[in-house]
């Protein structure tokens, strides 16, 4: 007889959709936790270290000639995250992140100008324009690290 023959061995197949079901029970919160600590790892470096936007764009530097964003180590400090087995939230509850992150102008609430230090001398101005200084973000190396802590969390709860 001639003709072609295909033998289907499913036996591995079989204990591979085990697996892959019990994905619906695996730790999800484990695994948002991890990314979520990975990122603030990675926020905490760009803002103490690489002085960069997540694009890789560096800085403005600021007026005062210091290390921008981390005079004192308070916004660096502040990264912080929730984590869930819905995913992770990022960021900081310090009331001067969102301007570092966005730039905008700051005006006086009360009175005709602010007063801020710069140095040793005190300035005046009736507005101050803050560029943007992009901390909050994700790189494509970031991206990279947490696929594979996403992969390495995968492989072990597919084992």
């Amino acid at each position: 007889m001639t003709g072609i023959a295909i033998r289907i061995d499913d036996s591995d197949l079989a204990a591979r959709l085990v697996q892959i079901e019990g994905l619906a029970d695996a730790p999800k919160d484990e695994l948002a936790d991890g990314i979520g600590r990975l990122v603030q790892e990675q926020t905490r470096r760009r803002i103490e270290e690489e002085k960069t936007a997540p694009d890789g764009t560096p800085w403005k530097p600021n007026r005062a000639g210091t290390s921008i964003l981390y005079a004192e180590g308070h916004l660096s400090r502040s990264v912080d995250y929730v984590a869930s087995s819905h995913g992770v939230t990022i960021g900081s509850g310090l009331i001067y992140a969102r301007i570092h992150q966005e730039g905008g102008t700051i005006k006086p609430k009360k009175g005709k100008t602010l007063r801020f230090m710069v140095g040793d001398a005190a300035v005046f101005a009736r507005a101050v324009t803050m560029p943007a200084r992009t901390w909050m973000g994700l790189s494509a190396e970031n991206r990279a690290d947490i696929e594979a802590a996403v992969r390495d969390w995968l492989g072990s709860v597919l084992q």
